[in-house]
Parts: structure tokens; sequence; C-alpha cells
């Protein structure tokens, strides 16, 4: 009868040793977990402490470095649903002329307000950029490049960066004083650098249906996100 007890209480003990290492394992996992969890859960109160209400860090992340304010122009494209936006991003080149598609229509024909309303967009494969206003020459290539119009708004100096597929608009102003004017129906376009110098120039086929045009004096708009004299 003691050998029988010794030998149950020894069964108890390794019974009990046993169930205090499963407990022991089973408390560890759960710790590893729920550290798991505070870390993430840190993580991403750190994240949003940086990135201000997380929005706005997803507008950066998104931006490849452009600022804050030019994340959030790129979203508002006048409208268009093109990427779009004021600040140069990070890493992007100039838009060259053989990369982007040059539309032009005539717009309220022999009207006041007629004008020429011209749309790049960006064919290529990376951002660009365009500032200021276009060189424009009506009908004869050799003819003098239009001046900028006198009643634009200010902030032409700026880079608008132009994502794959997004697009830009400016205007020619048309002024028909019935005598001496003259007629075409293309004109050639090229895109100014940073330094205000105009690079090759590419020639434009008005569309519509009334692609000629007439004028006895005409000037320029800044490129700008949304359309010009939308109305």
């Amino acid at each position: 009868m003691r050998t029988s007890r010794i030998r149950t209480a020894a069964l108890a003990a390794v019974t009990a040793a046993l169930a205090l290492g499963l407990t022991a394992c089973g408390g560890a996992d759960g710790s590893s977990k729920a550290a798991g969890g505070d870390n993430a859960a840190a993580g991403a109160q750190s994240q949003s402490a940086a990135g201000g209400d997380g929005k706005d860090g997803a507008e950066q992340a998104n931006s490849g470095g452009a600022t804050k304010e030019g994340a959030r122009s790129t979203t508002a494209s006048g409208g268009t649903g093109e990427a779009t936006g004021k600040g140069t991003t990070a890493g992007a080149q100039q838009c060259r002329g053989d990369e982007m598609l040059l539309t032009a229509v005539h717009r309220f024909a022999g009207q006041q307000g007629d004008h020429l309303l011209v749309t790049a967009s960006n064919k290529g494969t990376k951002p660009c950029w365009v500032t200021s206003y276009p060189t424009v020459k009506l009908g004869d290539v050799d003819s003098a490049a239009l001046p900028h119009s006198k009643k634009d708004n200010t902030g032409g100096s700026k880079h608008l960066t132009l994502q794959p597929g997004g697009k830009v608009y400016t205007a020619v102003n048309l002024f028909d004083y019935g005598s001496k004017n003259h007629t075409a129906q293309s004109f050639a376009l090229a895109l100014r650098g940073a330094d205000g110098q105009g690079g090759p120039s590419y020639s434009v086929d008005l569309q519509g249906d009334k692609p000629q045009f007439s004028w006895n004096e005409a000037d320029v708009l800044n490129w700008n996100t949304t359309k010009p004299y939308n109305f």
C-alpha cells in the first residue's frame, strides 16, 4: 500500500509539472501576440503622427517627393480626372513636343470671345512639366510669335507637372477688326523652357466644323489645368 501511494504521488507530481509547462508556453505565446499587436498599434500611431491625419501621409507618399500642395493639385486637374498639378514632381523633366498630343479647336468663330482652345496631353510614360505660355505663330511659321495676354492671370512662371495622360490648356485670343485681317487653318506651337526660350516648333491643325480663323491681332494665355473661357 505504501509503495502504491508513492507511485501515485510521483505520477501526480509529473502531471502537475507538465501542466505548468504547458501553461507557461501558452502564456509566452499570448504575450508575444499581445506585444506584436502593441507594436503594430504603435507603428500605426507613429505613421499617423508623421503624416498628420493619415490622409496627408498618403498624399505625400503618392506625390513622389512633391509638396503636399502639389500632391493635392495633381488630383484636382481642372475636373478632367487627369493627373496634373502645380509644383515639379521629383525627377520630372521638361515636356517635349514629340511626347505631347497637341490639339486645337476654333471656338466662337466670328463672335466676341473668338479664340483657339489648345489642349496638350502627356503621351509619354513619365511625368513632365510645362511652364509659362507657349510660343505660337499663326499661319506662316515665319511670322512673329504672339505676345502674352496682358489680361491673363499671374503665375505663369510656375511649373505644371503632367503625369502620363495629364492635360493642360491654353488659348489664343483672336481680335478681328474687319480689315487687314489674316486667315489660316493651322499654326505652329513651341513649348517654353525654364529660361523662357521656346523649343522646337510643331504644326497644329485645327479640328471642328470651322477650322479656318481670322485675326488682326492675337495673344496667348499661360498654360492652365482648367479650360479658359469655359462658357
